[in-house]
């Protein structure tokens, strides 16, 4: 893709009053002029709030001016926390419900953003440009940060990209540190790793529908997956990322591993049954776990379910670098001895007590006891 730098940002700039400007290049390798320190941003997901936090100290949202309803709907349990702490940013314009593409470009327009972050998804859509086109040309720069379509690769440089244009590279840096640290952990320990790779499901909100069973093939989990040393059986299964076994697959398969996803929380509106994440107790995540397993016919009768190696662990870590936890979690179900002295929950506490403003809860993994 060409380089270039619009010419009416920079117009929009001179007329604002020479605007101090910096170049930076976002991760689909765009060069854009972006302001030396944006007051006005709009985000493409409230749940970028996630990633905001770990480059910025104090309040994350504090230049947001608008961004959707993603965060409240999908993660109750993370909202509340925040606007516990910060309560402004109950205040931000709400500009569609879950993401940007349902955000309207004349009402951005309107907020007067001087940068709008953008998030990549798996399946690009027919306006994923229209929105950055239409923005370009009204002088608003646009850069596109990628959290969950390649994480292995893309977000690192996201990070550094979020660090350089809200001015935290050094809290950037500090995180890159830590996600590095505890990736290299896995990676060089199932590198050095000799014996067969156990075969794993990898299932999405257990219990969220009637029909069996929803799981990811390549792309953000899988990858993730196969990073931790995981043999999945979606591979290859269909095209698209995201899509269904059916329950006769997952039978013969019968994996020796089995993961799920879940967000319930105590309290608020439920986006699944398997209670995780922020407020949840290990009692809360355990019991939920095993009441919504024992409705699942089919895969109550595989053997990792029987054997007590099946897992769950909370699905909002797909979107963000929290994801390390995720790595961690599967890394230790997959590769017990070999993975013995990891703790994944006493890394999100360090994660959060090393980068969060607001203070650790929760639980975001769990286990079945074998039967």
């Amino acid at each position: 893709m060409p380089k270039f730098i619009p010419s009416l940002l920079i117009s929009c700039m001179l007329l604002a009053g020479a605007v101090q400007a910096k170049t930076v290049t976002d991760i689909s390798q765009r060069t854009v002029e972006v302001p030396e320190n944006p007051q006005r941003i709009v985000v493409g997901e409230s749940r970028m709030l996630y990633t905001l936090a770990l480059v910025q100290d104090g309040n994350p949202a504090q230049h947001v001016v608008g961004w959707p309803g993603d965060m409240a709907s999908l993660d109750a349990q993370s909202w509340a926390m925040y606007l516990k702490a910060f309560p402004d940013i109950g205040k931000i314009p709400l500009l569609g419900q879950n993401n940007y593409t349902q955000m309207n470009v004349e009402k951005v327009i309107a907020l007067k953003p001087d940068l709008v972050i953008l998030p990549i998804y798996a399946k690009k859509q027919d306006d994923h440009d229209v929105m950055q086109e239409a923005l370009t040309k009204a002088g608003i720069p646009v850069i596109y940060v990628d959290l969950r379509v390649d994480q292995l690769h893309n977000t690192i440089p996201s990070v550094k990209l979020l660090g350089d244009v809200l001015n935290h590279p050094e809290k950037a840096a500090r995180f890159i540190t830590f996600y590095q640290q505890h990736m290299n952990r896995v990676q060089e320990r199932i590198a050095a790793y000799q014996g067969k790779k156990p075969t794993v499901m990898l299932q999405l909100h257990l219990g969220r529908r009637e029909a069996c069973c929803t799981t990811v093939s390549h792309g953000n989990l899988a990858d993730l997956l196969a990073f931790a040393g995981g043999d999945n059986i979606a591979k290859g299964a269909f095209k698209s990322v995201y899509g269904d076994l059916n329950p006769e697959a997952v039978i013969v398969a019968n994996p020796d591993v089995y993961i799920t996803t879940g967000m319930a929380g105590p309290e608020g509106k439920r986006v699944s049954n398997l209670m995780l994440g922020p407020q949840v107790t290990q009692e809360e995540a355990a019991q939920s776990f095993r009441q919504v397993m024992d409705q699942q016919p089919v895969l109550s009768t595989l053997k990792a379910v029987r054997e007590g190696r099946a897992y769950s662990v909370w699905h909002n870590f797909y979107l963000s670098p929290y994801h390390l936890v995720d790595v961690e979690v599967f890394a230790k179900a997959m590769y017990p001895q070999l993975f013995k002295d990891v703790d994944p929950q006493q890394t999100m506490k360090d994660l959060y007590q090393q980068f969060l403003p607001v203070p650790f809860s929760g639980t975001y993994w769990s286990t079945l006891p074998a039967k």
